[in-house]
């Protein structure tokens, strides 16, 4: 599980997602998990299948979860 603070007061989370195979799927997952509240910043590669997010505190792995179900992807959980 990778989580660990890049500025004072931010966490970044990377999460293993299924599914993703082009920008579309990225564009996807990035909109529905920017809408979490706390976070701050998403990056989605489809060709590793990581999204990286950082947020203000830790996350709710739930609500993580329900963004990118939201997105039509499966959380695999945290890389």
């Amino acid at each position: 599980m990778t989580a660990h603070t890049d500025t004072p007061g931010s966490v970044t989370t990377v999460y293993k997602v299924t599914g993703m195979s082009c920008g579309h799927c990225e564009g996807a997952i990035t909109g529905e998990v920017s809408q979490i509240p706390g976070v701050t910043s998403v990056k989605a590669v489809a060709s590793t299948g990581e999204v990286t997010v950082v947020s203000a505190a830790p996350l709710d792995d739930e609500a993580v979860r329900a963004a990118v179900d939201e997105a039509g992807f499966e959380l695999a959980g945290k890389a």
